[in-house]
């Protein structure tokens, strides 16, 4: 067992968390090199925190030892969305799961596939009727959006237009709870981000109580007949699934896929060849460009990572880009290579971190699955693309969800579809 490599510094004076917060990425990067260790110590939200950055020392966080490191009890997500499955711990954070994960997998998934379906087709259908360049993340945070208020809400762009509009804007107002200072403030003509989060958030919480007592169909329906712990819980994970948080990881992934892709006209046509291929195209985009950073646990008890001592009370925070990059496991790693996981890395997608690992992974990961394969699949039976102009700036801001810090703009070019393809459109 050996000491954590660096410093956790003295109270206050010694926190790094602006530095972290500014470019989380060149954070870990100048210490794993510095330390020569890809764990290493700091302190970050005032508390002396390991630093994980490689694949071992993740799997060890949110695998192996994942009753030993717990969710943070005071944590931001508890004070904006309660109690629900990614903020407890413990037994009841094991029986919600029990009790949603039936909303997520077989008939309940299934169901959800022509909705999908029609979502993409209303979203995507026009990205080159204009002739002008798109800016693919906010179209992609709109489709994201119309996903998850549909399938989670029963709610539906096109048929209740204003609502589906307050709705969104109240999710977006709720989001910047989480990014906000948590100081609940109003004086006349003025309220703090954090105040304003909170105040949407009971405005959403309105519209859902009401969502949850007077519709009895599709998630609403099936989430309110579910044998939760309390009369609050299921409020609060639908307040938690229709969040702008959703929408906002699907358009990364989806800007970055675009991005990955863009003018290659070769991997293009391979893909609608092979559909096959884009399991391991989309496995490569998740793997260098993560929507999430990472996430955060406290140590229950002494314990070790990776070798290292981690010390009770201490914070553990694992950084899927750095543990994405790990060179012991991926070679090349700041490359984009598919073909990786249909060789040395085939069977090793548990080595990726973007909506977490081991038990308390991300509960939809299947219907995100789903999702984001019919969104590039209509994308690559439908269109071209190009950056345009072609010379764009497009490096990534890594908080709070990663995407190129100068919103990238694409254009679109309508495929040639051949006669059967029409005739199945007029059908």
């Amino acid at each position: 067992m050996s000491k954590l490599p660096g410093n956790a510094g003295v109270s206050v004076l010694g926190d790094k968390s602006l530095e972290f917060y500014r470019d989380p990425v060149r954070f870990c990067r100048q210490r794993v090199e510095n330390h020569r260790s890809r764990v290493f110590q700091c302190r970050i939200l005032n508390r002396p925190t390991a630093f994980i950055c490689s694949v071992q020392g993740m799997r060890e966080l949110l695998c192996e030892k994942s009753n030993l490191f717990l969710k943070d009890p005071t944590d931001l997500m508890t004070n904006m969305y309660g109690d629900t499955v990614i903020t407890t711990n413990g037994e009841e954070a094991c029986l919600l799961r029990l009790s949603l994960s039936s909303l997520f997998t077989g008939s309940c998934l299934k169901s959800s596939n022509d909705y999908i379906t029609s979502v993409c087709e209303r979203c995507l259908k026009d990205l080159s009727i204009s002739g002008q360049p798109q800016c693919v993340y906010s179209a992609f945070k709109r489709l994201g959006t119309e996903l998850v208020l549909g399938l989670f809400l029963n709610v539906r762009a096109e048929e209740q237009p204003e609502l589906f509009q307050d709705i969104s804007q109240l999710c977006t107002l709720h989001w910047h709870g989480l990014i906000s200072a948590p100081v609940s403030l109003k004086v006349p003509l003025w309220s703090s981000g954090y105040s304003t989060a909170l105040d949407a958030r009971d405005k959403l919480m309105d519209i859902i109580k009401d969502k949850l007592e007077n519709d009895k169909q599709g998630f609403v329906g099936s989430l309110g007949s579910l044998p939760l712990p309390d009369s609050s819980s299921a409020s609060q994970h639908l307040l938690l699934f229709i969040s702008a948080l959703i929408p906002k990881a699907l358009a990364s992934l989806l800007t970055s896929f675009t991005l990955a892709l863009s003018g290659d006209q070769q991997t293009r046509h391979r893909l609608l060849e092979d559909p096959d291929y884009l399991r391991l195209v989309l496995l490569e985009v998740q793997r260098l460009w993560p929507p999430f950073i990472g996430g955060r646990r406290i140590a229950d008890k002494d314990s070790t990572l990776a070798g290292f001592h981690v010390p009770k009370d201490y914070g553990a925070i694992y950084i899927s880009h750095s543990v994405h990059r790990d060179p012991e496991v991926f070679q090349q790693p700041d490359d984009f290579l598919p073909e990786r996981w249909s060789g040395r890395n085939a069977g090793q997608e548990h080595f990726l971190c973007s909506f977490g690992n081991g038990p308390r992974n991300c509960i939809g990961t299947k219907l995100t699955d789903v999702f984001l394969k019919e969104a590039c699949m209509y994308l690559l039976t439908h269109y071209d693309w190009c950056l345009d102009p072609p010379s764009q700036d497009l490096e990534y801001k890594w908080l709070p969800v990663s995407r190129p810090a100068n919103t990238p703009t694409v254009s679109f070019t309508q495929l040639d579809q051949t006669p059967s393809d029409r005739s199945n459109d007029t059908s």
